[in-house]
């Protein structure tokens, strides 16, 4: 077929097939790990190529903008060069640019190849996706979108794990290094087993335009997000105009793409009523949960005086026990209305917040991880039946759009719910802060702690630091509150979507 769309598996021999699956979901999953492999090797690049840390933190930036401003072109490219040639030029430049990522000797260079990184990586996320489609035929495609949406939970998971033990017990440079052997293997994989499923080429004009106005808008406000916390918001005249900028540019590109005959993004697709309400679901409840995933561990880390490796390993029980349903949600997508699991799956990730509300500064290790390996058990009945309802609701033609539509969301909310977690947590660390310093006696407590054996100062210091202690976590549960609110709005939104016309919301696959 001409169009690039999803059609049944004709070509890949039946024994194949897993190895396919896995070689594109492997594929995935290295591109997953690397938002957030470099997170925990900052303070390490920042020693070894003599810089600050805040000039460090342009190494993960810089990758996050490239990656959400190219997600969105994905169909446009499948369309012009075929969705297998896609995919393997793109592993060929994340393997080389990873390659130099781990080569480079300066902080300029760093960031030029991260950004080379980000380009590639951003078109290997939606299309391994719809390969995975074009590998299994119709009955197993629910197994290919498990082990695809598995990588989603995996990768930010052992992301730090994985980091800071290469950092630690080898150098940062091999948290770059290591993905070049497996792309190598992804691309001799392609090669020898994607070849029978590709589509042809059209050519396409060039949406000039539309690429502008793209770069700008989401340039602008991936910028605002990575640097706003640090900047006072919009207390800083930077992000005022880079606010206004990318408000008004995005408007225009709207406008553009919507009366554009050739659009570099077809945002006609959303007309689908499915589309549209499960890209918000997946938005909101994605960016929910990982608001959660971004505050546990630094909390643990900073003050609870857990090691990067300890708290790597409490949340990676999340995408453990995603592994353990993951074969339950497959079985049961085919016998019953997707939306009863994303509601479900939303509302068990909602109750399971609420659950953290009880903790305390001295919570042990298990009593924190026991929750989140509860969470991951229902994460999985949101995360693959959501995708699968995202791509089910439009025509054959469009499911690559569909496709590039659903990882820019996911990516933008990552960014979002990173930026306004850490920065809700920071306020009502402050205002938790100030309310139990009114409720104490300084007099009465500095006495009590004195009659230790501490000097005046020393008992002030050890006072400051429970109060720390207690704020900070007062303001871990209010994170918690808030999330688990925006959850609950989740689970009912997603019944504003069409019911799927088969059990599971089945991809379109008829010609």
């Amino acid at each position: 077929m001409a169009d690039g769309s999803v059609t049944a598996s004709t070509g890949i021999p039946p024994s194949l097939r897993l190895i396919a699956g896995l070689a594109l979901a492997f594929a995935n999953f290295m591109v997953i790990l690397d938002l957030t492999i470099a997170n925990v090797s900052i303070p390490h690049i920042a020693g070894s190529l003599g810089i600050t840390l805040e000039q460090g933190a342009w190494v993960i930036t810089s990758y996050a903008i490239a990656e959400a401003i190219c997600v969105p072109l994905t169909a446009w490219i499948a369309f012009r060069f075929g969705s297998v040639r896609t995919f393997l030029f793109s592993m060929m430049g994340f393997g080389l640019f990873s390659l130099l990522c781990g080569l480079s000797v300066s902080i300029q260079m760093l960031v030029m190849c991260r950004i080379g990184q980000g380009i590639f990586g951003a078109f290997l996320m939606p299309m391994s996706q719809t390969l995975l489609l074009r590998v299994f035929p119709p009955e197993q495609q629910n197994i290919g979108m498990g082990m695809w949406a598995m990588t989603l939970l995996l990768g930010p998971a052992l992301g730090p794990i994985i980091g800071g033990w290469l950092t630690d017990n080898w150098s940062w440079n091999w948290i770059f290094l290591i993905n070049v052997p497996v792309a190598l293997l992804a691309i001799v994989g392609g090669v020898a087993l994607l070849r029978p499923i590709e589509t042809e080429r059209q050519i396409l004009p060039i949406d000039y335009v539309g690429l502008v106005l793209l770069v700008i808008w989401v340039g602008c406000l991936q910028v605002i997000l990575d640097i706003g916390r640090n900047h006072d918001w919009f207390g800083d005249p930077l992000i005022v105009v880079l606010a206004i900028t990318s408000a008004i540019a995005f408007l225009i590109f709207v406008v553009w793409e919507l009366t554009e005959d050739h659009p570099v993004v077809d945002l006609r697709i959303l007309r689908h009523r499915g589309l549209s309400v499960s890209l918000v679901v997946l938005a909101i409840s994605f960016g929910a949960y990982f608001a959660g995933f971004v505050i546990i561990p630094q909390w643990q880390q900073a003050w609870l005086g857990y090691t990067a490796s300890q708290a790597g390993f409490s949340s990676s029980f999340t995408a453990m026990a995603g592994l353990l349903t993951a074969p339950l949600v497959v079985y049961l997508m085919q016998r019953y209305d997707a939306r009863v699991l994303v509601s479900g799956g939303v509302l068990w990730v909602a109750v399971v917040g609420l659950l953290r509300t009880f903790w305390t500064s001295d919570s042990d290790f298990w009593t924190l991880s026991l929750p989140q390996f509860v969470s991951g058990l229902g994460m999985t009945f949101l995360m693959l039946p959501i995708i699968n309802l995202t791509l089910s609701t439009v025509e054959e033609h469009e499911v690559a759009s569909a496709a590039g539509l659903q990882s820019f969301m996911r990516t933008i909310a990552t960014a979002f719910a990173t930026s306004v977690s850490l920065t809700y947590w920071g306020d009502t660390q402050r205002a938790a802060r100030n309310d139990i310093v009114g409720a104490l006696e300084p007099g009465a407590a500095g006495g009590s702690i004195a009659g230790l054996g501490l000097s005046p100062e020393a008992a002030l210091q050890t006072i400051g630091n429970l109060v720390e202690v207690e704020a900070t976590t007062l303001s871990v549960i209010h994170v918690f509150w808030t999330t688990s609110t925006i959850l609950l709005i989740a689970a009912a939104l997603i019944w504003f979507a069409p019911r799927p016309k088969r059990p599971g919301g089945g991809m379109p696959m008829g010609h």
